[in-house]
């Protein structure tokens, strides 16, 4: 009979994902990436850890010393985006990623009420799941991080149909529309999308996106750009705004998520 006595099982039944996983906490990554300055470092903790009942009071402290604009670029969206990194890294998950874009948005209500006239948008962006698709987890991830960015985000939801996506954006002329798919047989909405905006004379990035599509596809069609992961969505809207078109995006997309 074969005996077990003295195995070291750590090495059969190791989980090296799980590992790779935790080698750096929320906390230890927060000593490197929570900003320098105390006002700031505090607002962009409580996003950070989800504090979405006490970030009130701490955002309201904070815009009696710094300025509200500040207050929103330089801590509760600094915070979001460690989140981002966080989520990233597989140290945060999506109910995670959830609560701290709810603590981000009540603190920048708040904070938007001491700015005059508000707080302006970077852009508009139309998002979606594709037509016949009723996934929408990775677009409601994409959505929270172009949020935290500082975009208009206007999410059409699942399922939506071609045209409707097509004369959303015809009214609207948004920086892109991105579309997410996590079934094959509805990503093929998305070449319909771009030439339907093609048709209508507007020339802006159709980015796919969804565990059913690769650049590969994405480069297939004209228009169409290629975002793997909801944190490289609002780098490539930068680059938009840069004046990058899509044929610039598809050209230096290595360089441009490569460098971040």
């Amino acid at each position: 009979m074969l005996s077990c006595e003295g195995a070291d099982f750590s090495k059969v039944l190791k989980r090296y994902d799980i590992d790779l996983q935790v080698e750096m906490t929320p906390q230890e990554m927060a000593e490197k990436l929570l900003p320098a300055d105390p006002v700031f470092h505090k607002v962009a903790e409580e996003v950070m850890y989800m504090r979405f009942k006490t970030v009130g009071p701490v955002v309201a402290e904070a815009i009696k010393e710094r300025d509200p604009l500040e207050v929103i670029n330089n801590g509760l969206v600094a915070g979001m985006e460690i989140v981002a990194k966080l989520y990233a890294e597989h140290v945060y998950y999506l109910p995670e990623i959830m609560m701290a874009a709810k603590t981000m948005e009540i603190g920048i209500a708040i904070a938007e009420k001491q700015i005059p006239g508000g707080r302006e948008a970077k852009a508009t962006v139309v998002m979606h799941a594709a037509e016949g698709d009723p996934h929408d987890i990775g677009k409601n991830i994409a959505a929270v991080m172009m949020r935290s960015a500082g975009y208009d985000v206007i999410d059409m939801g699942r399922d939506v149909p071609v045209v409707d996506a097509v004369a959303k954006c015809v009214e609207v002329k948004p920086l892109f529309i991105s579309g997410t798919a996590l079934m094959t047989t509805t990503m093929t909405a998305f070449p319909r999308v771009a030439q339907g905006l093609i048709d209508a004379g507007l020339i802006i990035p159709m980015m796919g996106c969804g565990g059913a599509v690769n650049r590969e596809y994405a480069n297939s069609y004209d228009l169409g750009i290629y975002s793997e992961k909801a944190p490289q969505t609002p780098i490539l809207a930068q680059k938009m705004l840069e004046g990058y078109d899509w044929k610039k995006i598809r050209e230096e997309w290595d360089n441009i998520i490569g460098g971040q």
